[in-house]
This record gives structure tokens, sequence and C-alpha cells, in this order.
């Protein structure tokens, strides 16, 4: 493409393929060609953060302790980005308020950084993106995490930048998230191959057996406050043995706090009227006593992994119930955790490095971690994170397979109702 022709038309090139099969690399060598101070690249791994923030620990959204005086808010935030990105005039001004309002960021400049949902942090980096003035964007997975609602957001909003001039390449992994307006498409791996829906595999539903009395999770008129905000009110909420919830709602409205108070990462948990398997939470019971009986995925999860291990490593820390692995595996554990490779189609992944394999890959291995050690309750937020729809398929039949198990309990989020499994027998959704 003429790069005089770039700057004066605004375009939308979508870079579309399955996993690993190089919409990452194909975009960091345009950025790389364009040699231009006006290119800004954003590449969302996954919903908390963008692959150079490493500002990130698995606990920080919901330690509220830890908020002090140099805890940063979203407007102080956003005016350093605006500050270091050029001179303040009152052209750059104007430009800014008209950022806040075209991407809803005005009411949320007094809120902390941490407190941030996903679809709002979402909005909060690309306004920080666009306060420079690029005439190209790169955004890699710019939709992940995202409830239908901003997603149809971002998308207008990425209409009206091609409209105003802006040049814009997107990397999609989901068919239906190319956008409508593309100019372009490029490929990456063939277009029938990324289009076309596997075949289900067709597994005996669980849904003939009574549902066990036995409670794996109540909820008994919670209520979570972080300053002035309430996440969670007067929430009442049981989950049965060998039930299969799906949990939704929009972006900030409470799913990923709900499963923190579960999953033990939630100190306000033990203020709160909740028990797991049968036991009060705060009467005596360890964290790694809860943890045990649980396989979890989570972006938050995601977002503390990036660490340069082998991918068996990573998931076999699943059996020690870490983040990381400190004690070497024995034979039986090794041959555990290859079996549930194979069956996740990564075997041969194994002993290469986590850092150097694709998002939608490390989502995988992530997600085989959450079943490696059989749990008894399965926790998968968003699981399919960057997954294509073969990776998506084989997914969603392990999870059926796994809840055909007497006394498998399953909750799960996601924005897409395509993603649930057939074995979803229960629906909860936050407002």
């Amino acid at each position: 493409m003429d790069s005089q022709e770039t700057q004066r038309q605004g375009r939308v090139i979508v870079v579309a393929g399955l996993n690993a099969s190089g919409k990452t690399t194909l975009l960091e060598k345009l950025r790389r060609e364009m040699k231009s101070d006006s290119v800004r690249y954003v590449a969302f791994c996954d919903t908390y953060g963008t692959s150079t923030d490493r500002s990130y620990y698995l606990q920080q959204r919901w330690n509220q302790h830890d908020i002090d005086e140099e805890t940063p808010l979203v407007g102080a935030a956003l005016e350093r980005s605006f500050i270091m990105s050029g001179p303040d005039t009152p052209q750059r001004r104007q430009h800014q308020q008209y950022l806040y309002e075209l991407t809803g960021m005005s009411p949320l400049l007094d809120k902390y950084v941490i407190t941030l949902s996903s679809g709002e942090l979402r909005k909060m980096q690309l306004v920080k993106t666009l306060m420079a003035h690029p005439s190209v964007l790169i955004l890699d997975n710019p939709f992940i995490g995202l409830d239908i609602h901003a997603r149809q957001m971002l998308s207008d909003q990425l209409l009206m930048l091609r409209n105003q001039g802006m040049v814009i390449y997107l990397a999609i992994s989901r068919p239906g998230e190319i956008p409508s307006y593309a100019d372009e498409i490029i490929w990456t791996t063939s277009q029938s191959s990324f289009i076309e829906t596997a075949i289900p595999v067709t597994v005996p539903k669980p849904g003939d057996n009574p549902s066990s009395p036995n409670p794996v999770v109540e909820f008994r008129d919670v209520s979570i406050r972080y300053g002035q905000r309430t996440i969670l009110k007067k929430l009442s909420w049981t989950v049965n043995e060998g039930e299969h919830w799906a949990l939704s709602g929009r972006n900030g409205s409470g799913k990923s706090t709900l499963l923190s108070l579960i999953c033990g990462d939630n100190p306000q948990a033990y203020a709160c009227n909740i028990s797991l398997f049968g036991r009060q939470r705060g009467s005596g019971e360890s964290i790694w006593e809860i943890k045990r009986r649980i396989g979890y995925v989570s972006p938050e999860l995601h977002r503390s992994y990036l660490r340069n291990l082998p991918v068996i490593s990573i998931i076999a820390s699943g059996l020690k119930d870490t983040v990381g692995l400190y004690s070497k595996y024995n034979e039986q554990e090794k041959n555990q955790c290859i079996q549930w490779m194979q069956r996740f189609d990564i075997k041969e992944l194994a002993y290469r490095s986590f850092m150097e394999i694709s998002s939608g890959e490390q989502r995988l291995a992530l997600v085989c971690r959450a079943f490696v050690k059989n749990p008894d309750l399965l926790i998968l937020d968003e699981p399919m994170h960057g997954l294509d729809l073969k990776r998506q398929q084989l997914t969603k039949d392990i999870i059926d397979e796994y809840c055909t198990q007497p006394c498998k309990t399953l909750i799960m989020v996601t924005h897409y109702k395509e993603e649930l499994p057939t074995c979803i027998d229960h629906n909860i959704n936050l407002e």
C-alpha cells in the first residue's frame, strides 16, 4: 500500500487466521517497516493488560488495602499520558475531552486504575493510545474479553476513527469479529479453515441425573463495596454438587469479583456469609484447602503467568496450586500432564517456553492446567479468550466430557453464548 495514500485515506485492514498462524508476527513486522512516530501498536494478550504492562499481580484487583496515596486514579494516569504525548495546547485539550466523551471515560476518571473492569481498562488503553494522534493504529485482539455492548461500542469507535482518516490494522481470531466495514482482509491461514466450524463431538449430557443436594458454593446476602462503589448487593446463590452454571453479565457487573470470593483471592470473602464445600469461610480452613478442590482459569491468572517457563511446568503448577512451579514434578505427575496435553492437542508445546507461544496457545495451556488435577469444581472465567473456532470446539467438547462424571461442578463465564458447552443446566446473570 502506498504510504502517502495511507496518510490521506482512512482504512481498516483485518489480519485474520487461526491461533499460531502468524497474525501477531505480521503486525509487528508492519510496525517495524512503517518506522513512523505516528504509528501506535497495542497488543491485548488478555483483558487486564497489554503485552508491555508488567505492573499487575494476581490479587491486585481484590487487595483494596494496597490502595494508598501512590495508587493511581484513572484521571491522573490519563493526564500523565497526555503530558507525555505532546505539548499542552487548547487544541489537544479539546481532543482529550472529545476522547473521554467518545469512549465514555468521563465517569471513570475518579476511580482507581486497579478497580477497573476489563471493558473499562480497554477504554482507558484506547484513550491513552489515541492521545498521541496516531495516523496508523495497530490493535492485536481488540475485542478480547468485552461483552456484546462493549464490543459494539468499540467497533463503532473504530469506524468513526476510520472515517476521520485513520488507518487501522486489526488482528482477529473469530470470524464474527471481522467488522462489516473492513476494507481489506489479510488471511494468515486458508479462509475456509478459518471460517468453517469444527464438527461437534456428541457426548452424553448429564442432565438426566438428579441434582445432588450437596451445596458446593453458598452465598447468603453477600455485599461487596470498594469505596463508594457497590459491586455485589445482597447476593444469595447456591451451586449444588453436579450442577453446571453459566455466569453472565456486562463488563463491570461483578463476575470476576464473585469468582474471586470463591477461589480465595479476595480478602473480603472472610467478612461475608459464604460457604464452600459445606464449610463456612473463615472457620479455620486454609486458602490451599480451598484451591486443592478447584480448577481455575481467568484473565487475571493469564496475566500473572507471563514468565519464561516450559509449558509443561505451567500445567504441572496446577497440581501444586501455585503460580509458577516451585517444586519438581515426579514421573507420575509428568505423565498426568502429558495425557491432558494430548487431550488438548498441545503435547508438542510441552518443552517450549510459555513466552514463545501464541497468546491463544497460552490460554489453551492454562485451561489444561485447570483440568490437570481432576478438580471437584471447575471455574472457567473466559477460558476461550483468543481461541480460534477449532480450539473453541475442542475445549467445549472436553468440558462436556468432563462434566459427564458424577459430582463434577462447573461455573463458566463467557460473553459469547456460542462458547457455552451443552452441559450447562443453570444460569445466573449479574446486573
